[in-house]
C-alpha cells in the first residue's frame, strides 16, 4: 500500500468517526433529561475515552512487534463490525423530524480554511515562519475563515449556530475542551517520540507506558461530571486546567537521563487534569443546547475535539521541529559529512539511526558526535514545545475562571399573582 491510498484510507476512517461520535453525546442527552443522570453518563463516556488512549497504543504496539503494519486495519475491523451489530441490537432509534438540510457551502469553506491552515504550520519550519510562503498560507486561511463565518450567519440553514457561542457556558466549555486537546494531543505526538528514540522502548512498550495518563483520565472523568454538579463547572475547569498547566511546565525540565517513574507521576496530574477538565466541559455543552438539537451540540463538541488535536500536533510539533533544527544545526561538527549532517537535520529518527549505524561499524566517536547533539536538540524542542502548551492551558484556565458560569441557568417561574378572573369560583350552598 502507498501513503496516498493510505491517506484515502484515513479519510474513510475519519469520515466513519465523524458520523458517530456526534451520534453518542445526542442519544445520552435524549436518553438521559435530568442533570445529574446526564452528567454520571458523560462522565463514563468520557472514561471510555481514557480507556481509548490506553487500549489503542497497547494493541497496536502489539500487533507491530508481531505482525506488518498492515495488520493494525485488519485487526480492527472485527471490532468495528461487532460495535456496529451491538449499536444496531440495542441502541434506540433518535432523529430531528426538522433537521436542516447539508449546509455544502459552508462545509467546503471551513474543510478548505481548516486544510490550508494546518498545512501552513506543518510547512512552517521548513520555509521559515515569516517566509512569504507562509504568510500568504495564513492569510489565505484567515479569509477563508471570515468566509465561512460570513456564510454561516446569513445562510437559512447553517452548518453550525453561531447564535449558540454568545452563551458564555457553551463558548468557553467549548474552548476549554479545545485547549485540552490542543495541549494532549502535542504532548502525545512528541512523548511518544521521546520513549522510542531516547529510551529505546519498543511500540508496545511505549504504549504500555502511556498507561498512567490513561487510566487518570477515566477516573477523573467521572470523578469531575461528580464534582461539577455539586460545586460547579467553573470551580472544576478551571482547576483541571491549572493541572495540565503545571504538568507541562514540569515536563519542560525532562532531560535525557529523567526516570520514567518521574514522566510517569507528571502523566498522572495531566490525565488528572484533562478527566476534570473534558467531562464537565462536555456535560456544560449538552446542557445548553435543547434535547432536540442534541446533535448541535454534541457536533460542535466533537469539532473543538478535532480541531484542537490537530492543531496541538501541527502548532507543538512545528514548535519542535524549528526548535531542533536550529539546535542541531549550530551543535554538529563541521567536520561531518554532508550526507550525515543531512540525515541529522531531518529528524531525531533519522539522526539517532545514522548514529548507531556509525557506532556500529567502528566509529563510535563520529556517531557520539550525532547521537549526543540530536538527543539534546530533541529534548529542547520538547521542553519548548511544553512550555508553550503551558502558556495555552494557563490562558484557558483564567479564562474557564472568568466566563464560564459555575452551573445552568434555572428556568424562570411565572410568579406572577394569578388574575381574579382566572381564580376558581368557590361553591355556594343554596
Amino acid at each position: 500500500m502507498s501513503a496516498g491510498q493510505l491517506i484515502v484510507a484515513r479519510c474513510f476512517m475519519g469520515l466513519g468517526a465523524a458520523m458517530i461520535f456526534p451520534s453518542t453525546l445526542s442519544l445520552i442527552s435524549n436518553v438521559f433529561t435530568e442533570r445529574g443522570e446526564r452528567a454520571r453518563a458523560i462522565g463514563l463516556w468520557g472514561a471510555s475515552a481514557g480507556a481509548a488512549i490506553a487500549l489503542g497504543p497497547i494493541a497496536g504496539g502489539w500487533l507491530l512487534e508481531h505482525f506488518a503494519w498492515q495488520s493494525i486495519f485488519i485487526a480492527m475491523a472485527p471490532v468495528a463490525a461487532a460495535g456496529a451489530a451491538l449499536v444496531a441490537a440495542s441502541v434506540p432509534t433518535s432523529r430531528d423530524p426538522r433537521a436542516p438540510r447539508i449546509d455544502l457551502p459552508g462545509l467546503l469553506l471551513s474543510t478548505a480554511a481548516m486544510a490550508i491552515l494546518i498545512y501552513t504550520i506543518i510547512e512552517a519550519p521548513a520555509h521559515g515562519w515569516s517566509s512569504v510562503r507562509s504568510l500568504a498560507g495564513f492569510a489565505l486561511a484567515a479569509g477563508l475563515l471570515g468566509a465561512f463565518i460570513a456564510r454561516e450567519r446569513t445562510a437559512r440553514e447553517p452548518m453550525i449556530d453561531l447564535g449558540l457561542f454568545r452563551n458564555h457556558r457553551f463558548s468557553a466549555a467549548s474552548g476549554s475542551v479545545t485547549v485540552t486537546f490542543f495541549s494532549l494531543a502535542g504532548f502525545i505526538f512528541l512523548i511518544t517520540q521521546y520513549f522510542q528514540f531516547l529510551k529505546g522502548y519498543g511500540p508496545l512498550a511505549a504504549g504500555v507506558r502511556v498507561l498512567p495518563v490513561a487510566t487518570s483520565v477515566a477516573i477523573a472523568s467521572v470523578v469531575g461530571t461528580k464534582l461539577a454538579v455539586r460545586f460547579g463547572t467553573k470551580s472544576v475547569v478551571a482547576a483541571g486546567l491549572i493541572l495540565m498547566t503545571t504538568f507541562f511546565a514540569w515536563v519542560s525540565t525532562a532531560t535525557v537521563t529523567t526516570t520514567y517513574l518521574t514522566i510517569a507521576i507528571t502523566m498522572v496530574i495531566c490525565g488528572t487534569g484533562m478527566g476534570l477538565t473534558s467531562a464537565p466541559a462536555t456535560e456544560a455543552i449538552m446542557g445548553v443546547v435543547p434535547t432536540v438539537k442534541a446533535g448541535v451540540g454534541s457536533a460542535v463538541n466533537d469539532a473543538t475535539r478535532l480541531l484542537g488535536s490537530t492543531l496541538g500536533v501541527a502548532v507543538l510539533g512545528s514548535v519542535y521541529a524549528s526548535v531542533y533544527a536550529s539546535r542541531i544545526a549550530s551543535r554538529l561538527p563541521a567536520t561531518l559529512p554532508p550526507a550525515v549532517a543531512h540525515a541529522a537535520h531531518r529528524s531525531v529518527g533519522a539522526a539517532l539511526a545514522v548514529a548507531a549505524r556509525l557506532h556500529a561499524s567502528g566509529h563510535a566517536a563520529l556517531g557520539g558526535a550525532v547521537h549526543h547533539p540530536a538527543a539534546h536538540a530533541f529534548t529542547h524542542g520538547l521542553s519548548i514545545a511544553c512550555l508553550v502548551a503551558a502558556c495555552v492551558t494557563a490562558v484557558g484556565a483564567v479564562l474557564a475562571a472568568v466566563l464560564l458560569p459555575a452551573h445552568p441557568p434555572r428556568p424562570v417561574l411565572d410568579a406572577r399573582p394569578v388574575p381574579a378572573t382566572a381564580q376558581p369560583i368557590p361553591a355556594l350552598d343554596l
